[in-house]
């Protein structure tokens, strides 16, 4: 995995910690200003409306040929992944590159203010893309307060070509944290299950892709059932569960050399696992004589398996608190699937959904402040919740909407989304938590247990 060389951007060389970038410019970029503009976002507004912001085109100083395109090309690009990205979010209208005009390598810190304030709008994204001598290029975006005529923050990197679109999460992620205050998502992946073939037969394959399903890659080939994975916390491995054999049972991939290992071995039916948030530990549940239970044992492999629940039905699909110090979980022990929460050794076991229905699937948002599930009554949809149980409120309303995983912001909930009928069609989609921004994901196949990872380094 490459991990990005972030760049202080800027003209003078006494103003940098590394290179810069824009050394050929004659015009002296506009100093950050942070406290004086009023330009916000607030992600919980479900009624504001959105910070209209112009996304040209990235300049280039002179057009090279590379092997992902001309820089020409990829300024372009980069640009259109950045609308993207800032239009799902579902804060900003931004205005790309083919509603907007181009602009000059001159301009990138030199914006034409009363242009785009007479074009209405409010922000401004400007950058550029240069080629080095070493093969690499160097990608730099610029954001600025139209009204103002200030600058409000800059992000420079150095990258090989092929990993332009990276370089153009990043430029977003610095957008909408400067904008809405909120950690950054987009800069991402995604570990979903990929399915094809008929409802009662299904070909079920681990797959990853970026936050926006791009640089899609299978992971297995489908000869055997993949399920439920969910990425370490440094994103160098995959837990999953697998049917090889034809039995239920745990496995740790391994990104980097494409091996897998057995988490542990046992003749019972183990699933539903998940890494604790140190990553030394596998959440995982485990049938013995009919009766499910939870347990966690050492990711490094090795060690007798802890058993934390220990109640007469079916306790399962765990998941930590950001601090690991607790646990939430399903259980059916009261009569019908319920969330319970407890103390990460097992102890301090209660029940917090008390609300009509059942409810299952239950994951801790990565800001510890809400806890997703699957409310199952009348239909399958996504809600939040409190973790003390408070605060219920659903988020989707589709025939079948279930499995949250959370965005690394803990700002949107990804989950599968099934269609009636007996085609079984099943797609990925995120929601924000106003509910009022959902989009599908692209995938190739059908996809279902999607499990979105944290930033990546």
């Amino acid at each position: 995995m490459t991990r990005f060389r972030t760049l202080a951007l800027g003209l003078c060389a006494t103003a940098l910690t590394t290179v810069s970038p824009l050394a050929a410019q004659a015009v002296s970029p506009p100093s950050v200003s942070t406290g004086e503009s009023g330009l916000s976002v607030d992600v919980t507004d479900e009624s504001g409306d959105d910070l209209v912001i112009a996304v040209p085109a990235l300049a280039t100083p002179q057009a090279v040929a590379t092997p992902a395109g001309s820089t020409e090309a990829l300024g372009r690009q980069v640009a259109e992944v950045i609308t993207a990205d800032l239009r799902n979010s579902g804060l900003f209208r931004p205005k790309g590159p083919d509603s907007v005009r181009g602009i000059t390598f001159g301009e990138v810190t030199a914006p034409a203010y009363t242009y785009w304030r007479g074009a209405s709008s409010e922000a401004l994204v400007q950058g550029f893309v240069r080629a080095k001598g070493d093969g690499k290029l160097t990608v730099g975006c610029y954001l600025y307060d139209v009204a103002l005529g200030t600058e409000l923050t800059r992000q420079g990197f150095d990258i090989a070509p092929g990993d332009w679109r990276r370089a153009a999460h990043k430029c977003a992620d610095a957008i909408y944290a400067r904008l809405s205050g909120e950690s950054p998502f987009f800069d991402s992946r995604i570990a979903y299950i990929a399915e094809s073939g008929p409802k009662d037969n299904r070909v079920k394959r681990l797959a990853i892709m970026d936050s926006d399903g791009a640089n899609h890659r299978f992971i297995t080939n489908g000869q055997s059932i993949a399920l439920t994975p969910r990425f370490s916390p440094d994103y160098k491995q995959i837990v999953y569960l697998s049917y090889i054999g034809k039995r239920p049972r745990i496995y740790i991939y391994d990104i980097g050399t494409g091996k897998q290992k057995l988490v542990t071995e046992s003749v019972n039916q183990t699933f539903s696992p998940r890494f604790s948030p140190d990553g030394r530990f596998i959440l995982y549940s485990m049938s013995v004589s009919g009766n499910t239970d939870i347990y966690r044992v050492s990711a490094a492999g090795g060690g007798t398996p802890q058993r934390l629940t220990n109640s007469p039905g079916i306790d399962t699909g765990g998941s930590y608190s950001p601090d690991g110090s607790k646990i939430v979980f399903e259980s059916d022990r009261g009569g019908s699937q319920q969330i319970y929460v407890m103390n990460a050794d097992g102890s301090g076991q209660q029940r917090i959904s008390f609300g009509g229905g059942r409810s299952a699937t239950p994951e801790w948002s990565p800001r510890g402040d809400l806890i997703a599930f699957t409310k199952i009554g009348g239909g399958f949809r996504v809600g939040v919740m409190s973790p003390t149980g408070g605060g219920e409120r659903l988020l989707t309303n589709g025939w079948q909407d279930e499995a949250p995983s959370w965005s690394p912001n803990g700002r949107v909930i990804q989950f599968f989304r099934s269609s009636p009928g007996r085609s079984g069609k099943s797609a990925v989609w995120q929601v924000d938590l106003t509910g009022r921004n959902e989009r599908k994901i692209p995938t190739p196949l059908d996809g279902s247990d999607p499990a979105w990872g944290p930033l990546l380094p």
